[in-house]
């Protein structure tokens, strides 16, 4: 285990991107320590993404956070990173003509016009070989860009450390307890103790369980299990095959190149926090919905994993101060979506916890991410 101090300004939990990305933007104005029970930083939801970035997901709430986090993650200033993290795909959500209420409905609820364009049949069939006749309806994400996961977290992992943070690996919170000048007394694995006058929970599935062994009220952050299988297919898949969502959320797979897919059933089951991994009955629950929307035929099933999306109970992030125990911050129940809104969140819970204005976050409406709404 790295060599602690005693005393931090700021003791985080959990290295994933949500850990890592606060960590950065906060090393640089305190002393921060980012404890990780893994024994590598992204081991669960970071490492398991299907990794794109896309306006629709997460609802009109979060779209906010990730059109603020484009220009970071498309043109990153030179000292965080060479090159951007974002190749454009673009996303084709498509149905039957019985799901086109369900067209309406996504773009009611964007009210904007410039996100989606619909997309008739024919065209559907140009841009999906093999699409089955039945699927009709369509709309067009054009700004859908695939995202280098691992690349954005490790720029973060290294700016955080270039800043003087430090990140302590397989390293465990045994619990933790409220001190009288409003700190807190941070009991880690390895019988080790550290002080710090703010813990922040960034714990993604294992949020609640943090909240509660400091000895705080749990906001009902629920872990949720996807599955997700690599598929090499015939014929094979084109590279620049757009992401592919039927309407109904019943499926979405894109490209990764060499003829190969991603593949998930879009399956959201309550999961104890874990080292999951997928049922052999969802991977075939993927492939046979599949097989519903094109002709290709799987030549083999390579890879199949499963990852925890944690949501809070409004399926909004939390961001913010517990409402009840001064130095506690809950960076947390991000989803599905806490990679592409990192650099934005990241901004927001520094701005908050400094007490600064931050122009890439001014426009945004903080309280219905703050941990009081519940």
């Amino acid at each position: 285990m790295t060599a602690l101090a005693s005393q931090y300004d700021a003791v985080i939990v959990g290295a994933g991107m949500a850990g890592a990305s606060l960590g950065a933007e906060l090393a640089g104005h305190m002393s921060v320590l980012v404890v990780e029970a893994e024994a590598q930083p992204g081991y669960h939801a970071t490492g398991r993404s299907v990794a794109f970035w896309s306006e629709s997901y997460g609802g009109p709430n979060v779209r906010p956070l990730t059109r603020a986090s484009y220009p970071l993650l498309s043109s990153p200033a030179p000292d965080f990173a060479e090159q951007g993290f974002l190749s454009p795909r673009g996303a084709l959500h498509i149905g039957r003509v019985e799901h086109a209420p369900l067209r309406d409905a996504k773009i009611a609820a964007f009210a904007d016009d410039a996100l989606f364009q619909p997309v008739e049949a024919a065209a559907l069939r140009d841009a999906i070989p093999g699409l089955r006749e039945e699927w009709t309806a369509g709309l067009a994400e054009p700004t859908m860009c695939d995202i280098d996961v691992a690349a954005l977290h490790s720029a973060y992992l290294k700016q955080l450390r270039q800043r003087g943070g430090n990140v302590a690996c397989s390293t465990r919170l045994k619990g933790a307890q409220a001190l009288s000048d409003g700190g807190w007394a941070v009991r880690l694995s390895g019988d080790e103790e550290v002080r710090t006058s703010l813990l922040v929970n960034a714990a993604g599935a294992w949020a609640d369980d943090v909240a509660r062994l400091c000895g705080l009220r749990p906001l009902g952050i629920q872990p949720l299990l996807r599955t997700v299988v690599q598929l090499r297919m015939a014929p094979a898949v084109p590279d620049d095959l757009p992401l592919v969502l039927d309407l109904e959320e019943s499926l979405y797979f894109k490209p990764i190149g060499g003829g190969r897919i991603w593949l998930t059933p879009h399956d959201e089951q309550p999961a104890e926090p874990g080292d999951v991994a997928p049922d052999e009955l969802d991977v075939a629950i993927a492939i046979d919905r599949l097989s519903q929307v094109v002709d290709w035929r799987v030549e083999a099933v390579e890879r199949k994993w499963a990852g925890l999306r944690s949501f809070a109970p409004d399926r909004l992030p939390v961001y913010g101060p517990d409402a009840e125990a001064p130095g506690f911050f809950w960076f947390a129940g991000q989803g599905g979506f806490g990679i592409q809104t990192a650099p934005a969140a990241a901004r927001l819970g520094a701005a908050l916890i400094l007490g600064r204005d931050d122009p890439l976050i001014a426009a945004l409406d903080t309280k219905i991410y703050a941990p009081a709404r519940f």
